[in-house]
Formats: C-alpha cells, sequence, structure tokens
C-alpha cells in the first residue's frame, strides 16, 4: 500500500547511551524456515553493518559487541529475494535497540508484530506508548490518503488540509516529548526525544538549552550528553550574524570548491540528499528563488549528504530536479559529510543563507519564505 510520505526532514539516526559489551540476539518466529531469512541492519562509527541468518523452525540468532547500545533495523525475507531485490519498506521489519546482554525477538507469524525483550527495548515500549497520539494522527492521515482516487491526490485544497493535520500532530509530539522529557529526567529516551526535538525545532536554543539542563546529571555526562553539548555549542556558533565557517569540498568533477570563492555574493548553503524525500520535495522552491535571484548577486552551493558508491543516484538527482545550474559538492561520506559536521546538520534538507561578506543571516528557509527573505535583503537593499 502506498503511504503519503509527510515530513519535516530526514533525520540522522540518533545512538543510545549506555555500557557496551558483547550482546546476543535470540529470535522465534513462528516455524519459518528456508529461504526466510533474518537480516541486522546497523549503523556504528560511520559504517553500515549487515548481517544475515537462514531461520531453522523459527529460530534466529546474531551476536556480536558493541561500543555503546544502538538503534538497529531487523528485517525478515520470508522469500528469500534478497533485501536489494525487495527493498527494506516493503519487507516485514521492525526496529529495536541493541544493549549489551540478551534481547529477545518473539513472535507468531511475522517480525512487525513481534516482542523485543531487553531492559532499554522495554523503556523503548514506553517512549512509544508515551507518544503514541502522533502515531495514531499519521495513520488516519496516511489512511485518508489512501482513500481517495488519485485524481484527488494532487488537489491543493485536500494535500493543504493534511499538511494542516500533520502540523498539528508535529506539534503535538513536540509537546508530549517535552512532557516526557521533563517527567523522565533519567531515562535514555528523554536524550533521544529532545535530539528529535532539536531537529524539529532547528535548534533553538531558548527551547533546547533548558530541556538538556532538566536531565540527569548522569545522562548529560555521558557520551551521548557530552556529543548533544557540543553540538549546542557549535549552533551558537553558527547564529545570525556570525561568520559562516569557510570549508573546501569536491565538485561533481572532483574539482576542490570552497564556500570563500563565493565571497562578495548572496549564497543559500543547502544541505540535502538524493535519498532524502523532503529535501527533493523542497527542491523546486529552491529551484524557483535560484531563477528568480540569480542576475541579483544571488547563487546556490549545495553540500550532498549521498553515500560512498553512490555518486550516480546523486547526479541524476541534480538532473531530474533540475538543479545543475549552480554548484554541488559532496565527499559522500553520508552522515559523516565533512561539512554537514562541521555545521552540525542533524538532519536534511537544513540551508543557511550568507551575505556578500561571509556573514550568516538566516538558517533553514522552507518553502516560500526563501523568496520571502530574497527579496527582503536584495531587493530592498
Amino acid at each position: 500500500m502506498k503511504r503519503l510520505v509527510l515530513m519535516t526532514l530526514c533525520a540522522i539516526p540518533v545512538l543510545a547511551f549506555a555500557q557496551g559489551g558483547a550482546y546476543v540476539i535470540k529470535g522465534k518466529i513462528g516455524k519459518l524456515g528456508a529461504p526466510t531469512m533474518a537480516y541486522l541492519d546497523r549503523r556504528e562509527d560511520g559504517n553500515t553493518y549487515l548481517d544475515s541468518v537462514v531461520l531453522k523452525d523459527g529460530a534466529f540468532e546474531f551476536k556480536g559487541t558493541v561500543k555503546n547500545p544502538m538503534m538497529a533495523m531487523m528485517v525478515l525475507d520470508h522469500t528469500g529475494a534478497g533485501m536489494a531485490e525487495q527493498g527494506m519498506m516493503n519487507m516485514d521489519r521492525h526496529l529495536l535497540y541493541i544493549e549489551k546482554g540478551t534481547i529477545t525477538v518473539l513472535g507468531k507469524e511475522k517480525l512487525e508484530t513481534a516482542k523485543i525483550q531487553s531492559p532499554l527495548n522495554k523503556e523503548y515500549d514506553r517512549y512509544k506508548l508515551y507518544i503514541s497520539a502522533f502515531d495514531s494522527a499519521m495513520a488516519g492521515i496516511n489512511r485518508d490518503f489512501n482513500a481517495v482516487p488519485d485524481e484527488q491526490k494532487g488537489e491543493e485544497e485536500f494535500r493543504k488540509g493534511l499538511d494542516a493535520r500533520f502540523r498539528s500532530a508535529i506539534n503535538e509530539k513536540k509537546a508530549l516529548q517535552e512532557k516526557f522529557i521533563k517527567e523522565n529526567p533519567k531515562s535514555f529516551f528523554s536524550l533521544v526525544a529532545l535530539k528529535e526535538l532539536g531537529v524539529m525545532n532547528n535548534m533553538d536554543m531558548t527551547v533546547i538549552e533548558p530541556l538538556f539542563k532538566s536531565l540527569s546529571d548522569e545522562l548529560r555526562m555521558t557520551v551521548q550528553g557530552r556529543e548533544f553539548a557540543e553540538s549546542m555549542n557549535k549552533e551558537r556558533a553558527l547564529i545570525t550574524g556570525n561568520a559562516a565557517p569557510d570549508f573546501t569540498q569536491n565538485d561533481v568533477n572532483d574539482q576542490p570548491v570552497k564556500l570563500s570563492d563565493f565571497r562578495g555574493k548572496y549564497i543559500l548553503l543547502d544541505f540535502w540528499a538524493s535519498w532524502c524525500g523532503p529535501c527533493r520535495q523542497e527542491n523546486p522552491f529552491v529551484v524557483k528563488a535560484f531563477n528568480q535571484f540569480k542576475d541579483k548577486n544571488f547563487t546556490v552551493l549545495s553540500v550532498s549528504l549521498d553515500k560512498a558508491g553512490h555518486k550516480e543516484a546523486w547526479l541524476k538527482a541534480i538532473e531530474q530536479d533540475g538543479l545543475s545550474a549552480w554548484t554541488h559538492v559532496s565527499d559522500l561520506k553520508y552522515w559523516d559529510n565533512n561539512v554537514a559536521r562541521m555545521y552540525g546538520v542533524r538532519g536534511v534538507p537544513t540551508n543557511y543563507l550568507i551575505d556578500p561578506s561571509g556573514k550568516i543571516i538566516a538558517k533553514n528557509l522552507r518553502g516560500e519564505d526563501l523568496q520571502k527573505k530574497l527579496e527582503e535583503v536584495i531587493i530592498s537593499n
């Protein structure tokens, strides 16, 4: 079934905190056997790992070690055709947290309805239940989207109505997350919620910093807590009026490009990726703004968070979305893109508007707001 994908951005996966060590995942899904396979997809230290095992009488097992517990995706391939053939999003899957010790996965027929049992996953279930109103609202939005004919799906009034419901659901989720953090200052998922709030609120320090300070000393002093504190420090350095940090990264022809090469122009520094749906939905607004102001001392410098080995997907997206008129750079390191890390990017799309002197004058201008801001700073001057 097709789903209406209404997202504000694609967000970087968050890691859990706690002591690392050896883990074993013991699974039992009915009596399934070959060719059914289980996959464990996870990301650690900038690298992606994919383990697989064939089920025997419903049973499977994964073993390994983790530096810190982490979020992972478990996938069950009932056909044995492989993930590349079917695509993860179309398969039987379940998010879980890998942590030191034994994790059990018990289900009757499908992985998506299985019960994940371990201390951290029990806390994850409690957190999901706490913010479940958002999931219910999104299920209703998708249900209503799928219930209408295709021609109605494209109608502006219909989509505006769904978008309003989506934004209302997002606001409710943010309120629930803030409440969870205040009520659970020692919970790992308070840090998870805070990281997501940071993305959704564009790291608004007036919201984020008080919530971070409300966390327990123990939680704030974990590796992930200290990393979040550092991200707040980076955000303070990137406030409006400060100089945009200079950088060098290769373009589509592997030629080095510096941000300072564009000094003297208004620059939209745009972080995106070919795999990011919200970015691709935002691109027409960037194209429109570029075409209107390209002869008025304005241009765009796009930084892609595409992955190693996926350069062709990056180039194809540039062509499909009509973005070839301006400069594109990437080191193809996904979320570990050096420029994205320098700018503390936790979700895409993210953008910064930089004036001719190299100072940041605005951040995260979405939709028509980009054009309005450019009219303000370029035409009025």
